[in-house]
């Protein structure tokens, strides 16, 4: 059974298709959040803190880290904003980070100041991108996310992007990498522009699992950008993209929707022995008295999904 290995300098945890799936807490990253961005750049870091407090609360099992605060120059300027938010969240909370970057600088940076086994995120299918990354994973010997993308962009085709996932497991091995050390990111569309993207990724997830082997990941809400109601999209696809196999998302753990969806597929799934979690933590829930759920407007700077990659893919194009 596949198993991928994180670490912070004091909790280990697994990633795999026998275990509880792992919810990457997406928050700490300035892309789409001006506000956050505009604090990072001034060495204001209290929205971090808070960020990072609140989703290891509400139950998230990791912590993605991003200091991408400005497309300008970000080899020059996102290096040392990554180390001293890196260092900032580790000596805060227990739980195994995520490196998040398009900057081949800023992970190196960031890598020799990580306590423990943390995941990179991350590289694609580009030569340049091979070629800079992967040495660094075997040099460090951590896992990392390999996004099936490459220089033609990301396919619509999700063959194409098979294919691009099996080059980027097939080239780690040759740098001695294991599969167990690569995280499949099969691209999630959105399904208000692609109507057959949710099974699109069921049927890549099924193939990743029982061809190349490896664990998957994804940035789970654009499965809902541009749609109203996004959280009832994200909660109704988690238990279903668990049941095709995939077993971690970067996701935001502060929405009790999402994470009972979690929890219920976690017991559906087997990987909640006997229940314990799903009892120990709703014994005594109460539901909702009839009529009392109101919407809630989430504030675009606030709002999870959809940018995350494309703030990355504007980004790459000047970042080395």
């Amino acid at each position: 059974m596949t198993r991928t290995i994180v670490a912070s300098a004091t909790r280990e945890i697994i990633i795999g298709f026998d275990q509880p799936f792992c919810v990457i807490g997406e928050r700490i990253n300035p892309t789409g959040r001006k506000k956050l961005a505009a604090e990072m750049i001034t060495g204001n870091f209290d929205t971090v803190i808070k960020d990072a407090l609140e989703q290891v609360a509400a139950g998230a099992t990791m912590l993605d880290v991003n200091a991408g605060v400005t497309a300008v120059d970000p080899n020059a300027t996102e290096p040392g904003l990554l180390v001293q938010t890196l260092e900032i969240v580790q000596n805060l909370v227990d739980v195994p980070l995520s490196i998040d970057s398009s900057v081949s600088a800023a992970i190196e940076a960031a890598l020799k100041v990580a306590k423990g086994r943390p995941l990179v995120n991350s590289v694609t299918g580009e030569e340049e991108k091979l070629e800079a990354i992967l040495p660094l994973i075997k040099k460090y010997n951590v896992p990392v996310v390999a996004i099936s993308n490459d220089e033609t962009g990301i396919s619509m085709d999700p063959d194409v992007r098979f294919a691009v996932a099996k080059k980027i497991v097939e080239r780690a091995a040759d740098f001695g990498i294991p599969a167990h050390d690569i995280v499949v990111d099969p691209l999630v569309m959105p399904i208000g522009a692609l109507g057959d993207a949710g099974r699109q990724v069921f049927a890549l997830l099924r193939r990743l699992r029982e061809e190349l082997k490896v664990n998957t990941t994804c940035g789970l809400s654009n499965i809902s950008f541009g749609l109203p109601h996004r959280h009832g999209i994200n909660a109704g696809f988690i238990p279903m993209v668990i049941g095709a196999g995939m077993t971690s998302a970067i996701m935001n753990p502060c929405r009790p929707q999402e994470m009972e969806a979690v929890h219920a597929a976690n017991v559906l799934n087997g990987t909640d022995a006997n229940c314990t979690y799903w009892i120990k933590k709703y014994r005594d829930h109460q539901p909702a008295a009839p009529g009392a759920a109101a919407s809630v407007s989430v504030p675009a700077d606030s709002a999870g999904g959809g940018r995350r990659r494309g703030g990355r893919e504007a980004r790459r194009g000047a970042a080395g």
